[in-house]
């Protein structure tokens, strides 16, 4: 009897209670549309852009920078020479240009006689091949101090 006392009891709670809390969580469901949860502003806060050429031609390949602790952000070159980094590391960087395809020097991968053509893509094996020394942290010469922000860093390589 206890039992159905309870039960008839939470019933009666519950049917008068739910049409309100679920008219709140819609409600709460439509604001939160409505207003989103947006994290800001669309893209990045800092960035570095720019462009790599090497005797006035633009660089295939990509731009990598390494921060003191070794935090590295990379972006690829463009076929017109551009690149951007979004939140690179902060501070002086390493700046680092890698080629595409294998180590600076080496032979272009070719088909094997009587075999078929290789498709060609947009933008690959156009400009310039950057030296080896921009490909390692050890060798490259290229520094630049990054701060917050967006800034504008061209690059020109000396073969």
């Amino acid at each position: 009897m206890l039992t159905d006392l309870t039960l008839s009891t939470a019933k009666r709670y519950f049917s008068a209670r739910v049409p309100g809390a679920l008219s709140l969580a819609i409600l709460v469901a439509i604001l939160s549309g409505v207003t989103g949860c947006d994290k800001g502003p669309k893209g990045a806060k800092d960035s570095v852009s720019g462009t790599v050429k090497m005797n006035g031609e633009n660089v295939t390949g990509t731009v990598a920078f390494v921060g003191s602790d070794n935090t590295n952000k990379e972006s690829p070159i463009k076929p017109d020479g551009t690149y951007q980094i979004d939140d690179p590391p902060q501070g002086q960087v390493k700046v680092l240009v890698k080629g595409m395809g294998g180590p600076t020097g080496a032979p272009a991968l070719k088909p094997p006689a009587g075999g078929p053509e290789m498709p060609s893509m947009p933008g690959m094996g156009k400009g310039a091949t950057p030296p080896a020394k921009y490909a390692s942290a050890a060798t490259t010469p290229l520094t630049y101090d990054v701060k917050p922000g967006k800034q504008t860093f061209n690059i020109d390589l000396a073969p």
